[in-house]
């Protein structure tokens, strides 16, 4: 079986190219063969751009990101057309792919959660804007297009979304979550990493350190945790926030005008984030909307409480025993989250049943969803 993986802009730091790496791992060992399309790849190590190892880049000419995303799909649709590749799946939304993975959610309800901390002004520049307009087009075009044979959901908050919204039959919409390394990501990184990590901030042991690890600060939830660092009694706890955004700078003046600024830390993104995995005692990640961030399996792998919002697919795994979750959008809750956590001790209890709670979330079984997946469209593909 040749399968090919699209991903307009390949980043070693995105949640999707994350998951691709560990798909196509699994999937190499079940004989299917994997090429990436791809606008542009940029290494782990440097930060260049390359053209991606067995696959295609699609890299027409384009001014402004409406048309880099048209040209791109375009591109895309060509070599579906060429039937070089028995199935293509996609992770961006292009009308006529094989199977779709809906790891970004539903754009149309990321812009209507989005909406509700947004000025009136702001709403409407966004509902004005040609990008958005040509998203929303695209995602219903694809969703609509008799090529597609599934959607592979990453949670079933997704699943219903969808469902809902186009009018798709659940059978089409199968929930796959995301596998994780349980070997790489391990309670023992805290014996490994806690001490020397801590050590060279000047942390010290008994100080709660919250991490927050993602790329897209705004759509993860950063300024609510801000906020709600803010509004915590104690001054104790220190946030680490670990990730690349535009918006780092913006963000970390935010914590200097809240009198945050000893008290939280920017690392930037890092290529390996498991030493702070091992230093942090939570992990936060308060989402306005993520179908299922890889960054959440990884924390509770790595045996620490999770705490997230009704509106992050991960909160599927959450129950009282491995974290909390709380509304978008409300510091107040969040702060109350934290501090109950910090203060009773709670979250070195959570150790266990966070890691329990991803147990079954290997990267075998992963892929072996994936393949059964894969076989499926493909004989419903060629009996048409």
């Amino acid at each position: 079986m040749k399968l090919a993986i699209v991903r307009q802009k390949y980043t070693p730091f995105g949640g999707a190219e994350r998951f691709v790496e560990r798909a196509i791992a699994g999937l190499k060992a079940r004989h299917v063969d994997v090429d990436i399309i791809a606008r542009q790849w940029t290494t782990p190590t440097a930060s260049t751009t390359e053209t991606p190892p067995a696959g295609h880049r699609v890299n027409p000419f384009y001014i402004g990101r409406t048309w880099r995303d048209w040209s791109f799909a375009r591109g895309v649709q060509k070599i579906i057309a060429s039937g070089e590749y028995d199935l293509v799946q996609s992770h961006e939304r292009i009308p006529g792919c094989h199977i779709y993975r809906a790891g970004d959610g539903v754009h149309a309800t990321w812009l209507a959660l989005r909406a509700a901390s947004r000025s009136k002004i702001a709403r409407l520049t966004e509902w004005l804007s040609p990008w958005h307009r040509y998203m929303l087009r695209a995602e219903a075009a694809m969703f609509r297009h008799p090529n597609l044979g599934a959607v592979i959901c990453n949670s079933y908050m997704v699943r219903d979304d969808v469902a809902q919204r186009f009018d798709i039959p659940l059978e089409k919409l199968p929930v796959i979550y995301n596998g994780v390394d349980l070997e790489h990501f391990h309670p023992r990184l805290r014996t490994e990493y806690r001490a020397t990590m801590r050590t060279k901030v000047g942390a010290g042991d008994t100080a709660p350190v919250v991490l927050f690890v993602g790329s897209g600060f705004e759509r993860k939830g950063l300024p609510s945790l801000l906020d709600a660092f803010a509004l915590l009694p104690s001054s104790s706890a220190q946030l680490w926030v670990v990730g690349y955004d535009k918006s780092a700078l913006a963000m970390q003046h935010k914590a200097e005008k809240l009198g945050l600024a000893r008290r939280v830390r920017f690392w930037g993104p890092q290529k390996d984030v498991r030493p702070f995995y091992g230093a942090a005692d939570i992990f936060a990640l308060p989402t306005l909307y993520d179908p299922f961030p890889n960054a959440a399996l990884e924390a509770l792998a790595c045996g620490l409480p999770l705490i997230t919002t009704t509106s992050c697919g991960a909160a599927e795994l959450v129950t009282t025993a491995n974290g909390v979750v709380v509304r978008a959008h409300h510091p107040e809750s969040l702060a109350a989250a934290i501090n109950t956590l910090c203060e009773t001790g709670r979250a070195a209890t959570m150790q266990t049943a966070a890691r329990s709670s991803v147990s079954a979330l290997d990267l075998t079984r992963m892929a072996e969803k994936l393949t059964a997946l894969y076989t499926r469209i493909l004989q419903e593909k060629t009996s048409r």
